[in-house]
């Protein structure tokens, strides 16, 4: 049972397309070696849902075919291949569909699911790490949960491109659990855009309040822009490579790009010897300016098509 479906029923959960209880399948996971990752996606997945039900996509070990790319994050993140110490594998699901300020006020209270969830799963097993990752709004998930678990419940978060503001997030890693939780802020210029858009639809906790797009500044956080040439060559050395990025716009490059996942599972599986001073050691103190990458001049790469044209 490498991976269990659970989706979020307003502030409870449920087995996905299952009438049984939750938590009747997790006490058969008691005894399972290694960590539990918790996986949520963001905005537009809603469970059941015909083309958008995340279990039939990103969260599933085998995704059903799509006209876009669609890894699967719990094979990426090392379920499904038989080891014993592979450990347990949520697949949270939850509705992320309608007006972006209704998709959040859902979030907010699947965290609250979550974290009943998570309380649970750590007195099943008070030793088993517990990690989360999720993309987009799906980190609202976690800093939500932060307030309602007790100390050391979760272990790890990292947050894909995370659409949640500096003052939230740094609120819920001041909770007894966020401060003895660690948070991975994955961030690029390629998402400047859904940033900025997130920032003008949803009003912030605190006036001049910004996205943690731009970085975030905690003892217990470190921010990883994926597009920072430093960055891409510390993760090189001290994990694994990351592919270059392709576009000056995209949402979703935090979990397509080609290596991207494969880091992401070492620093799950491997918390105690990649840590934040590791991480921190070869990445810039700042992040770069929103924009940057949109308005950049092009590299010699990007005229490569154009001059092939006029040739």
């Amino acid at each position: 049972m490498p991976v269990v479906r659970i989706n979020a029923k307003g502030d409870t959960v449920a087995l996905h397309r299952s009438p049984r209880s939750p938590r009747s399948i997790l006490r058969q996971t008691r005894d399972t070696q290694g960590p539990v990752i918790i996986m949520t996606h963001g905005y537009k997945y809603r469970p059941e849902a015909d083309k958008a039900c995340p279990h039939r996509h990103i969260l599933a070990l085998h995704p059903t075919p799509m006209p876009w790319h669609c890894p699967s994050w719990p094979q990426q993140l090392g379920f499904g291949s038989g080891f014993e110490d592979e450990g347990l594998g949520i697949a949270f699901g939850w509705d992320a569909q309608g007006p972006l300020w209704a998709a959040r006020r859902r979030a907010v209270e699947a965290g609250r699911a979550l974290a009943d969830l998570i309380r649970y799963l750590r007195r099943l097993n008070p030793t088993r790490p517990i990690h989360f990752i999720g993309h987009s709004m799906g980190t609202e998930l976690a800093l939500e949960a932060l307030h309602h678990i007790p100390p050391g419940s979760l272990n790890r978060i990292i947050s894909m491109t995370g659409a949640a503001y500096q003052s939230r997030t740094l609120s819920a890693l001041e909770t007894p659990a966020g401060r003895q939780a660690e948070l991975i802020n994955v961030t690029s210029r390629e998402n400047d855009l859904f940033d900025f858009m997130y920032e003008w639809l949803i009003q912030p906790p605190t006036p001049g309040d910004r996205s943690i797009g731009l970085g975030l500044m905690a003892p217990n956080a470190v921010t990883l822009q994926l597009d920072c040439n430093d960055t891409l060559d510390h993760l090189s050395r001290v994990v694994f490579p990351i592919g270059d990025p392709q576009r000056r716009i995209c949402h979703w490059s935090s979990y397509t790009r080609p290596g991207v996942l494969r880091v992401y599972d070492a620093l799950l599986r491997q918390h105690d010897r990649l840590s934040l001073p590791i991480l921190r050691s070869g990445v810039p103190d700042q992040s770069a300016r929103r924009w940057s990458r949109l308005f950049a001049l092009p590299r010699p790469n990007d005229l490569l098509p154009f001059a092939q044209n006029a040739s």
